[in-house]
Order: C-alpha cells, then sequence, then structure tokens
C-alpha cells in the first residue's frame, strides 16, 4: 500500500480543518489536509462568519480580500413574537472593524481559506481523501488509512488532527469518552424566494402557534429554517406538505403562496441537532477539535466560529514544537485547557435556550410575547453583552504564529 509521509495529518475539510492547515504551512510545517468529497459545496452548512473569526483574518492580513468575497452583512439578531418585533443583539455596539456577522455560503469561505492556504508550499489539500482508519502503533496514533479514487492509502503522521465533525470516524475510533447532552430539537432548512416587499431583514426568529421560524435574509432568497421537536420529521412528513406549507404561513403570514415552492420533501434537509463534548480531547499522536471535540447546537450560529478558535489555538500551541520535530504529546492537553471553557459555557448557554423552545412547543394559538422578554430587551447594556458573546466568543483567540516565508 502506498504510504504518504506528511509532518501533520488533519483529516476534514471544514473550517477548522482548513484554517489550522493554513496556520500550520504559513507557519512552516508540512501539513495535509484530507477532504473526502470531491469539493465544498454542500447547502445548508452554517453560513454565518462571526466577528471574532474576521479579527482573525485582520491578523492574518487577509481580512480585505475576505470582504471582497460575496457576502450579505448582519448587523443585528432580531425577533417576532406574534405580532411583536424585537432586537435580540445589536453587532453594531461592537467596537471593533467588522460589527457583523458575514453571511457567506460555506463552500465560498472554504475556497477562499484554502487559496490561501495553497499559497504555500507546505500546504496539501487532496480532496476525495476519506481517512476510514487510524493507525496506531505501540498505543499511539501514527496516522490513517486513506480511501481515494485510485485506492486505499497510509498517510503517516507525527500528529493527526481530528476535524471530522460530529460524527467523527477518528474520535470514534480512538475510543475518546463522549458526553452527550439532551438535545430537544432538530431543525428543517429550505429555501423560500424573496420579494422587494418583505418586511424581515437580515435575521428573524419568528415564533408563532408553538413554532419557530428562522429566515436569513440571503439576498435574493431566505434560508430557512422550522425549529421542531427532536425526532419529528416523520411525523410531519406523514402530516403531508400542505399541512407543512400551511404551517409555515402561520408563523409568517407574509410568505403567502410562497410556501407552495416547497412541492418535494427532497427540498427540505433535516438537520438532527446534537450536544456533545468529548471528556478527553487526545490521546497520544491524535488531537481533536472542533466539532469532532465538542458538537454545537445551530442556536447563535457559533459552531464554525469556535472551531475556528480552536484551530488557532492548536496553531499557537504546537506550530513550533511540529516545526522543530519536537515531540508534542504533551502539549496536547493545553489545547483542550485553552478550549474547553467556551466550549462548555457556549453549549450551557444553548440549553438554556433550547428550554424555552420547548416551552413554545407547547402553544398552540397565537401567541404573545412575555412581560419579562419585554423588559429584558430594553434594559440598557443587555444587547451589547448578548452582542459581545455572540459575535467575540467567550474567550477569543489571537494568532500567535508568525509566517516564516517573510523577510
Amino acid at each position: 500500500m502506498y504510504s504518504l509521509r506528511t509532518t501533520c495529518c488533519v483529516v476534514g475539510g471544514g473550517p477548522a480543518g482548513v484554517m489550522l492547515g493554513f496556520l500550520l504551512a504559513r507557519a512552516g510545517v508540512r501539513v495535509t489536509v484530507l477532504e473526502k468529497h470531491k469539493d465544498f459545496f454542500r447547502d445548508f452548512r452554517g453560513d454565518t462568519v462571526h466577528p471574532s473569526t474576521m479579527q482573525l483574518m485582520k491578523e492574518l492580513g487577509i481580512l480585505g480580500d475576505f470582504l471582497e468575497q460575496p457576502h450579505q452583512r448582519v448587523d443585528a439578531v432580531r425577533g417576532m413574537i406574534g405580532d411583536y418585533t424585537f432586537e435580540v443583539a445589536s453587532l453594531r455596539s461592537l467596537k471593533i472593524d467588522t460589527p457583523y456577522i458575514a453571511l457567506m455560503p460555506q463552500w465560498d469561505f472554504l475556497s477562499f481559506l484554502s487559496g490561501k492556504g495553497r499559497a504555500y508550499a507546505e500546504f496539501d489539500l487532496r480532496m476525495e481523501h476519506e481517512a476510514v482508519e487510524l493507525i496506531e502503533e505501540a498505543g499511539r496514533v501514527s496516522g490513517v488509512v486513506v480511501k481515494t479514487p485510485e485506492g486505499e492509502r497510509r498517510v503517516e503522521a507525527d500528529l493527526v488532527v481530528a476535524c471530522d465533525g460530529r460524527q467523527s470516524l477518528m474520535r470514534k475510533q480512538a475510543a475518546l469518552p463522549v458526553e452527550e447532552i439532551g438535545v430537544p430539537i432538530d431543525v428543517l432548512w429550505f429555501r423560500l424566494s424573496k420579494t422587494v416587499n418583505d418586511p424581515v431583514k437580515q435575521v428573524m426568529g419568528n415564533v408563532n402557534y408553538g413554532k419557530m421560524l428562522i429566515l436569513l435574509d440571503r439576498g435574493d432568497y431566505f434560508q430557512a429554517g422550522l425549529i421542531i421537536e427532536k425526532g419529528a420529521f416523520a411525523k410531519v412528513q406523514r402530516d403531508g406538505l400542505e399541512a407543512f406549507q400551511r404551517s409555515l404561513r402561520e408563523v409568517v403570514p407574509q410568505l403567502g403562496d410562497r410556501v407552495k415552492e416547497i412541492g418535494d420533501w427532497e427540498q427540505v434537509k433535516l438537520l438532527t441537532v446534537q450536544i456533545n463534548r468529548l471528556l478527553r480531547w487526545a490521546k497520544p499522536g491524535l488531537l481533536c477539535i472542533g466539532d469532532a471535540a465538542h458538537a454545537m447546537s445551530p442556536v447563535f450560529g457559533v459552531g464554525i466560529n469556535l472551531a475556528i478558535q480552536d484551530a488557532v489555538a492548536a496553531a499557537n500551541v504546537l506550530a513550533e514544537p511540529l516545526a522543530r520535530k519536537r515531540s508534542t504529546d504533551a502539549l496536547l492537553e493545553q489545547v483542550q485547557k485553552r478550549r474547553e471553557f467556551a466550549a462548555r459555557g457556549t453549549q450551557r448557554m444553548q440549553v438554556v435556550v433550547h428550554g424555552g423552545l420547548q416551552k413554545i412547543f407547547q402553544q398552540r394559538g397565537p401567541m404573545r410575547p412575555p412581560l419579562l422578554l419585554k423588559i429584558l430587551v430594553h434594559i440598557p447594556g443587555e444587547q451589547r453583552l448578548l452582542a459581545r458573546v455572540v459575535g467575540m466568543g467567550l474567550r477569543r483567540e489571537h494568532v500567535r504564529t508568525v509566517d516564516v516565508h517573510v523577510g
């Protein structure tokens, strides 16, 4: 079996994997990023690039190039309960260069990041390379077996980093202990057309009749997400498309006949929501980050950005030892220590929001906002605090690695 030798093998070409590969290559580390698909094009992935991520790009000197890519800007998150509209978080209050969320299809974001990585000879991105098995020798991970269009290959590495998502095969094979946290919701994603007269701006969470419909303004269409009870999709399908269309119109009457654009269940994608986390993110020769270490709910849309912060922290800790061919096993625990607080804290906030969603499901008729909500949204500083938590995260990372190719 043909073998490839690299310094760091990153399994998964998502935001965490590509960012880590870019940072390590920039620091002079030979890195091979394995992505099982032939391209980045998968619909209904997270598309929100938060201010925390854009500030990292500023530190890397690539923010200007990023902002030249097609995107929409979200400077506030709004909600509507019945006919009562309110602002949840105003990102405009952030004292930074980019006080907004950039909505960009994830395939465009990954193409942009991987393009920056390819500027370095040390960056090796391999599409249609699926890691199917960890290679272990004497209790230490030393590489992966990869399925490619040409057959199976071995990739041997000083360090393997699992960035292969919430269903991570690498963490499963490593038998790392996982703590599962109950989640009462799933999300149905689909598209609806947009008109110039639509009152919805940027991001709107619409609540009524015991349902919640998220509408993301994507310019010429809405990316819509209907929050449903965990495991309820089969019942939604049994009730039929007409009932589904009617439920959407109940929540947002302004959609009118556009709900009939959903004419087939193939247009509706189920996101099975999970929250879990590894109790231990690493073992000798292997580190897990991003969703592979801590699967997040879509609440706040922060999953991508937490994963990227993980990648920056991992590069800060590991780049120099990897470049110098020094053992990194003793350092892997430092990545978890640095990032675990942010992951756990964000998950706790998501669980609180899930509790509120369960109360929404219990309603059957037209809804009105609770008095407490009306009070909270008018408390000075409340929106600024939530904007900072959502926009910048609980523990902001900074790029500490250097570009060894400069000067």
